[in-house]
């Protein structure tokens, strides 16, 4: 029969259009074995966590892009990519929360994935595949792949496949490739792939693994013993790191290789009984040993549970973090290295079905530095040819999606292909781009050295730690080279770069642990790197750098320098007068608070003297935490320029001028500033109650001004009758009968949208279990203050709804940090304070031993003040009518005391104990499920680096 009519021609086009319309049809769907939701792999909890926190980023997507040349048949590869997320079940699962338990749980299969095609130029396609690479995910949504054809010409595309690694790990994209190819080959034909079993599930080998759990003691135990005593890795700091330091942007040094480097390598291993990565392994150790002068180290290798058949073709995040520990000392033979990395990487395999996370938590601090570095910071791999998508009908080439973030600070990798290469892969937060290059090409030196001369000892090899130079962008442009280059040094924490007028040039350095560096081996650095004229004439070695209250080196308090003058003016002659009159004799510029009898009390009375007498704002915590005379007086200084420069306070009166406007109380303290930031950012109007003294710190454009406090309650009243909404975030900390009575004033003027109140996670009490959900009910007794906040919410919730009122939210939060200079007082009193305080000074710190009491943890509920601001302002339009937590996440003591002891420099010794200090008795982990979409950190609000900001030098 003819077929060449139109007519013909058409029917037959018809027919392959309804062929694939089968083909793509979803298939029955084999029933599984375990129904509902399954728990969490280790690794996937991991990842699960980090997302929660906001820690993931760009750093867990897994882009996967080919440039595909040939006819690209768009229907074929979205039935394709229907029918392989309708076979793999972990690619359309979602992960949920249950009593503060992850979970996850697989989704219908989709009727359809289609890919988004947008025309580009191949020049032009690298920054929208970036774009839709880095693109977050929403995990309990359902991570579907995402699927993206860049159109370059009628037969020229890129196809981006995007997935998130909690569902997909290297040898899972193996499989993805293979599938995706006979697939796309059958649904261009108009027919269904070829009979394939049915693939393991990955729920299934989550619930094997939790099931084994119990099996991982031996395990666990043989981790504990390799990794005694390690320590994470120190690496030279950037000496001018990204502004971001909540980002891990990552850099990559490639230095190409000659084509017979592997097959030399390869030969050394052989005759050494060694693959070609345990070889490239020990020139990872080796390059590391010669760049940090360190002889113990870690590097972490990528092992998996792929064992057995049964798991050939499981789609999956089956990866685990193996850690490698070897000693380069002694000046070893590369050939020696290579057997002792041998050794240590069997050792590893033998404990490679324990979770690296579990590792972890039986290390506990050990497994982390003083200031907060990981056990792994450095990884090492061979990179062989890069999986691509390999369509019948069309020629596939790998196309780089440039990483965004670094997952670990280095990484090491041997490109094993016809291009063989040495790379370096960093986090820019944690090296030097030049001492990163430096790194890079020496690496391949040492790669193509020890294929030539396998016997070279380590300190023959390439490579040396490197050096900052001395020019205009090795260091900040306001800071001293030598002083850039002793903070540059891995272990000094903080150094000062002195010149006193008419004297020579002075140093100061405070080391990071005892043992460190001395001061002549620091001199003579300096002397290597800088002019005759740059180098200070001596090195003095401090406990701790003294700062004043701006943060500037304290010359008064620092050896060798001349005393400065006396302050004057008329702040200096107000705290001269009220430390005379208070402390019943004349105080010197220097001289201590406490020292002189100070206490609280009078803490407090000198602050609302000064207050009263200059009409600036002034705590008793002020004047405890500044202590000098001089001190005081360069605070209140600030301050008064501060106002200043502020812009033009408006008092409103009672009537609202504009419509929506939100009140809020306490926008002087650390919560309410943060909240004033983001109604700011919002544009919403907003009426602030601030003391007169206080008024400038909270004017400002959209920001009206209401005179007021809380024993005001006539003003309270009026405030609250001027608003459309309330947040209601001041507190006296100490007057529990004036909060409760200022709520009443402000419920009971209150008419009209919603209130929201910050409360505090201390009016649940001391509860029994480890666990609090929201709304939980409070264990008595509780504290006068955790008592004032219950009955402030009881009085607020009950009057919502009614005559006419909107919804009312609670906010329970717990301990609050951020870059503010109340939050900075907050951390130095109370629980924190007690670990502050002896960090500062130098005295061990004695802290519950983990089991203490029948406890398994002892530590604090934090959240960061942005966070909390952002889930109050989110409760104006969406009330939670009810209690909710803001937690941003748990820290135990001993890593906030061992954090706190590296950032002021501090020696002190952290000793566990069977004894719990009052101060320290919290064993509570809060749940946050109603605001945790507002409670994601942003980059730079993780816990580490929001104390670096608070312990720093003050602000004031």
């Amino acid at each position: 029969m003819a077929t060449d009519t139109p007519a013909a021609a058409a029917l037959q086009e018809e027919l392959l259009r309804r062929a694939r319309s089968r083909a793509a049809r979803p298939a029955p769907v084999p029933e599984a074995v375990h129904q509902g939701p399954a728990p969490l792999s280790h690794a996937q909890r991991r990842m699960w966590l980090m997302d929660r926190l906001g820690g993931g980023g760009a750093s867990y997507s897994v882009p996967f892009a080919t440039r595909l040349r040939g006819p690209l048949d768009l229907d074929a590869l979205a039935a394709a990519l229907t029918s392989l997320v309708r076979r793999h079940e972990i690619l359309r699962t979602r992960y949920g929360q249950r009593d503060g338990e992850p979970y996850q749980e697989v989704l219908p299969a989709p009727e359809a994935i289609t890919p988004r095609v947008v025309e580009a130029d191949a020049d032009g396609a690298a920054a929208l595949l970036a774009e839709e690479a880095h693109r977050p995910f929403d995990l309990a949504a359902g991570p579907v792949p995402r699927a993206l054809v860049v159109r370059h010409g009628p037969q020229d595309h890129t196809a981006l496949l995007t997935f998130h690694h909690i569902a997909l790990d290297g040898a899972s994209l193996e499989t993805v490739a293979g599938e995706l190819a006979a697939l796309y080959a059958a649904a261009t034909e108009g027919t269904t792939a070829g009979p394939r079993p049915a693939p393991p599930q990955y729920a299934d080998f989550a619930r094997r693994e939790q099931a084994a759990a119990d099996r991982l003691e031996q395990g666990l135990r043989h981790w504990e013993d390799r990794l005694a005593g390690v320590a994470p890795l120190r690496l030279p700091r950037p000496a001018h790191p990204p502004a971001d330091s909540g980002a891990r942007p990552a850099g990559t040094h490639t230095v190409p290789l000659d084509p017979r480097v592997p097959a030399a390598l390869r030969a050394l291993g052989r005759g050494r009984r060694a693959t070609l990565f345990t070889v490239a392994l020990a020139a990872a150790f080796a390059a590391l040993h010669r760049f940090t002068g360190q002889d113990d180290l870690v590097i972490g290798v990528a092992g998996s549970h792929r064992q057995g058949a049964e798991m050939r073709g499981l789609v999956g995040l089956c990866v685990n973090t193996l850690p490698v520990r070897v000693h380069t000392g002694g000046d070893p033979s590369f050939t020696t290295l290579v057997e002792r990395v041998r050794e240590a990487l069997l050792d590893a395999q033998e404990g490679r079905e324990v979770p690296f996370d579990l590792i972890l938590e039986r290390l506990g601090a050990g497994a982390r530095g003083t200031d907060g570095t990981a056990l792994i910071r450095v990884t090492a791999d061979v990179l062989g040819e890069p999986t691509t998508l390999r369509l019948p009908g069309t020629v596939g080439e790998y196309v780089e999606v440039g990483p965004a973030e670094a997952k670990f600070d280095l990484s090491f990798g041997l490109v094993d292909t016809d291009a063989p290469a040495g790379l370096v892969q960093y986090g820019r937060t944690a090296l030097d781009e030049e001492a990163a290059a430096g790194l890079g090409a020496h690496y391949a030196a040492l790669l193509t050295a020890v294929a030539d001369e396998p016997d070279l000892r380590l300190s023959r090899l390439p490579g040396a730690a490197p050096v900052p130079r001395d020019g205009a962008d090795a260091h900040p442009a306001d800071l001293h080279p030598a002083e850039a280059l002793l903070r540059s040094h891995p272990g000094v924490a903080d150094a000062a770069v002195l010149e006193p007028a008419g004297g020579p040039l002075l140093a100061y350095a405070v080391l990071r642990e005892i043992g460190g560096p001395a001061p002549a081996e620091l001199r003579s650095r300096l002397r290597a790197a800088l002019a005759p004229e740059r180098v200070p004439a001596v090195v003095t070695l401090l406990d701790a750098l003294p700062r004043t209250a701006d943060g500037a080196p304290d010359v008064s308090r620092l050896p060798g320098m001349p005393s400065a003058p006396a302050p004057e003016g008329a702040c200096a002659e107000a705290v001269a007068e009220g430390f005379r009159a208070l402390l019943g004799r004349p105080a010197g510029p220097d001289e201590d608070f406490f020292l002189l009898g100070g206490h609280s009390l009078v803490a407090v009375q000198l602050a609302e003297r000064l207050r009263g007498s200059l009409k600036l704002p002034l705590t008793g915590l002020d004047i405890m935490q500044a202590r000098t005379p001089r001190a005081v007086t360069a605070l209140l200084d600030t301050r008064a320029a501060e106002r200043a420069a502020a812009p033009a306070v408006t008092s409103s009166g009672p009537r609202r001028s504009r419509e929506g406007t939100v009140l809020v109380t306490g926008g002087t303290g650390g919560v309410g500033a943060f909240v004033l930031r983001e109604l700011a950012a919002q544009g919403r109007p907003v009426l602030a109650l601030a003391r007169p003294e206080s008024a400038h710190l909270v004017a400002g454009d959209g920001v009206d001004v209401i005179e007021g406090d809380l024993t005001d309650l006539d003003g309270l009243r009026k405030a609250v009758d001027g608003a459309d909404a309330v947040i209601h975030a001041a507190c006296t900390f100490t007057r529990p009968e004036v909060d409760v009575t200022a709520m009443a004033a402000m419920v009971g003027a209150w008419s009209r949208g919603p209130f929201v109140f910050v409360s505090s996670v201390d009016a649940y009490g001391h509860p029994a279990g480890e666990w609090v959900a929201e709304e939980s009910a409070s264990a008595q007794p509780l504290s006068p203050y955790g008592q004032a906040k219950l009955d402030c919410e009881a009085l607020l919730l009950g009057a919502a709804g009614s005559q006419g009122r909107g919804g009312a939210s609670a906010v329970r939060s717990p301990l609050v940090w951020g870059p503010h200079q109340r939050l900075r007082d907050q951390l130095r009193w109370g629980a924190t304070g007690l670990l502050y305080q002896a960090a500062r000074e130098g005295r061990p710190v004695e802290l519950p031993r983990p089991g203490t009491g029948g406890h398994a943890w002892f530590g604090a509920a934090w959240v960061h003040a942005a966070a909390l601001a952002r889930s109050v302002v989110s409760c104006l339009d969406s009330p939670v009518h009810g209690v909710a937590n803001a937690v941003s996440g748990h820290v135990t003591w001993r890593d906030l005391a061992a954090t706190l002891a590296e950032l002021l420099g501090s020696d002190s010794e952290i000793r566990e104990t069977d004894e719990v200090h009052p101060d320290l008795d919290h064993r509570w982990h809060y749940h946050s499920d109603r605001l945790s979409r507002s409670l994601r950190l942003q980059p730079g609000e993780d816990w580490r680096s929001v104390l670096a900001a608070m312990a720093g030098p003050s602000e004031r």
